[in-house]
């Protein structure tokens, strides 16, 4: 495809990172190139952010019709729900978006080479493409957006089959009887809510005292309740200390507060987190710097090594694909020589999608306290929000984290009703440096969740008029 062309620039790996830097390089007029080893989109589109929300939507009815019959005024006779349709709507809605990726590349004129990419030094990539047919690429500048994949429990090995991560589970079309999920952060609990709600009976097991334990600790005990009265069993604390596989599935001990016990299930998902793709594609060749696998970069997406990038998981900054899609685009504008704008990461948001969902930003309250802040904390739960009592969703709360003296938005922590669709105007204001008290003024459309976000504000100066 080269032609001995040279490029601006050449990106190793096509997830969100990758392909987001790839157009906005083309956007500022420069030549780029991507090398992608599997599928254009990466984890997120294939096998993470994307089919999992056309799961949890599936579940999500499943649990209307299942458990609110009687609320909603429905009933069945022999109803039957097919996980495997459920699957196959999933695997859709990420073929679509992955076709879109591809529409784009041939819009912005990337060239896209399928293949295995190894830089060979900072000017050069290596491709080897599945004949083992390999070319080599000539650029000014590089940016690695390998990403990262599920990490493993030693001695404990993934067959795909019993033992699984998120890879194997998000394409299964059949599933178990009974499943134990290793971590409970977003994966984790995620995957059981889709399978508790196709009566998958799950028990999640997390070694840190609360599930989602990087959130603030009173959303991690709103999520802990949700999931107590669906009937998820969750034993935090603890860790898997062996793990048995039999052809009547898995036996696995576990030691936390009460001791050891050995618990039998049909699979086990492993979701303890990840490990950047950063071996074997040259770095240590050409003495870029990393730190347990993932790579160093500066405020400007640049490694130790003049003209090498990184963005995305493999850096580790934040294992999130909107934070790799907003360093694509800043690696591309520092290549081009533009302006741009340096992340901060502490306030990057997050989502996760269970039922209730969870989104946030910024510092704990908790956290906020330790760094020695003085802080006024605004809370307001969606079950006076004529909205969520509508739509029968009112488990929740939206809590607001501000400085007391300048009235500075440190972090915001929401678990509810779509929240995640909530958490921009947050994120938004803390850039510009809004204080809670002008989101409060600002006048929202009645009625909508968005009136939790407004009355939070008013709560954070103890004023919240609702209640």
């Amino acid at each position: 495809m080269s032609d001995n062309k040279v490029y601006n620039v050449v990106i190793l790996g096509g997830g969100p990172g990758g392909y987001v830097a790839a157009i906005r390089a083309a956007q500022l007029g420069l030549q780029a190139a991507i090398v992608e080893k599997e599928a254009l989109g990466g984890i997120c589109l294939n096998w993470g952010c994307i089919p999992t929300k056309a799961l949890l939507r599936n579940a999500e009815l499943m649990h209307t019709l299942q458990h609110r019959q009687k609320e909603f005024g429905f009933s069945f006779n022999n109803f039957h729900a097919d996980y495997s349709v459920a699957m196959s709507r999933s695997r859709k809605a990420s073929e679509r978006l992955v076709k879109g990726v591809g529409f784009l590349m041939r819009k912005n004129k990337v060239d896209v080479y399928n293949g295995v990419g190894k830089l060979l030094s900072p000017t050069q990539v290596a491709v080897t493409n599945d004949k083992g047919h390999t070319e080599v690429l000539t650029t000014h500048d590089i940016i690695v957006a390998t990403g990262a994949r599920p990490r493993a429990i030693r001695g404990m090995e993934v067959d795909g089959k019993t033992v699984v991560t998120y890879r194997q589970a998000i394409v299964q079309k059949d599933l178990p009887k009974s499943a134990l999920i290793i971590g409970a952060g977003a994966i984790g609990v995620e995957f059981a809510y889709i399978w508790h709600n196709y009566g998958v009976d799950v028990t999640i097991v997390e070694m840190l005292p609360r599930v989602v334990p990087l959130e603030d600790e009173e959303v991690s005990k709103e999520l802990a309740r949700a999931f107590r009265k669906l009937g998820i069993k969750t034993h935090v604390n603890s860790k898997v200390v062996d793990l048995k596989t039999e052809k009547d599935g898995a036996h696995v001990t576990i030691e936390g507060p009460d001791g050891q016990q050995t618990l039998h299930t049909d699979e086990v998902l492993v979701s303890i987190g990840v490990q950047p793709n950063s071996d074997n594609i040259g770095l240590e060749t050409l003495d870029v710097h990393t730190e347990r696998g993932f790579i160093a970069i500066d405020e400007r997406m640049q490694t130790n090594v003049n003209g090498i990038y990184a963005v995305g998981d493999v850096t580790g900054k934040a294992m999130l694909a909107h934070v790799a899609q907003a360093q694509g685009i800043v690696a591309a504008e520092n290549i081009a020589g533009v302006d741009t704008v340096v992340l901060d990461y502490a306030m990057m948001p997050h989502a996760t999608y269970t039922q209730p969902q969870i989104a946030s930003f910024g510092l704990t309250e908790a956290q906020a306290r330790e760094q020695g802040y003085e802080i006024n904390v605004g809370k307001f739960p969606f079950q006076p929000n004529g909205k969520a009592l509508g739509l029968g969703d009112y488990q929740g709360f939206v809590k607001i984290i501000a400085d007391k003296h300048y009235g500075e938005i440190l972090g915001a922590h929401m678990v509810g009703p779509e929240v995640t669709e909530l958490l921009p105007e947050l994120t938004l204001a803390r850039m510009w440096e809004l204080t809670p008290n002008e989101i409060a003024r600002n006048v929202h459309a009645h009625p909508t969740l968005s009136e939790v976000v407004m009355e939070a504000a008013h709560a954070v100066e103890g004023k919240a008029i609702h209640m």
